[in-house]
């Protein structure tokens, strides 16, 4: 059975990825990977549907980010966040990433999928009631951020092998 979990991610800038590892610091995180917001997670995204995501990125305008609203996902695993606005550009680039993956993607995770999906940026996890109060209250009031889409990549989260789709640099303008 293949246990790859890949997730399909925009990190960030260098000022918005160094202030949001201020916030890390700040609330005593630790991540593998750099500051980012994930679009889809699945159990295997592969490399024909990485050659159409790559494709269709290369025509899409990826707007920018404000990581605005810190909030918490109180569920099996407490999550700190800093919620991004959404507005319709980025619902926009979301649905047109998932019309790419739909029905072609192993185990889509449902969080994710569109109708479901609440964009952020996770600022620590999988701490007990009150170590998440105290986090908060860390960093609270953040300020906002923006952050400029660097990168779009495919991260397998067993390997920590990182697929750049697209960077800065090649976004039509």
């Amino acid at each position: 059975m293949n246990t790859d979990v890949h997730a399909l991610v925009v990190f960030f800038d260098e000022e918005a990825d160094a202030r949001v590892r201020d916030l890390w610091r700040k609330v005593g995180a630790t991540f593998e990977y750099p500051p980012h917001l994930t679009f889809a997670v699945a159990g295997a995204i592969g490399p024909k549907v990485r050659a159409e995501l790559r494709e269709d990125l290369s025509r899409l305008w990826v707007p920018d980010l404000w990581l605005h609203t810190l909030g918490v996902f109180a569920t099996a695993e407490n999550v700190l966040q800093l919620g991004a606005v959404v507005d319709g550009e980025l619902l926009a680039v979301h649905s047109a990433i998932h019309d790419v993956l739909a029905g072609r993607v192993k185990d889509p995770n449902a969080y994710y999928l569109p109708g479901n999906w609440v964009p952020h940026c996770t600022l620590r996890h999988g701490v007990d009631d009150a170590a998440l109060v105290r986090a908060f209250a860390a960093v609270h009031p953040v300020e906002p951020i923006r952050a400029k889409v660097r990168e779009v990549s495919v991260v397998d989260t067993q390997t920590g092998v990182i697929d750049p789709l697209r960077k800065a640099s090649t976004a039509p303008r």
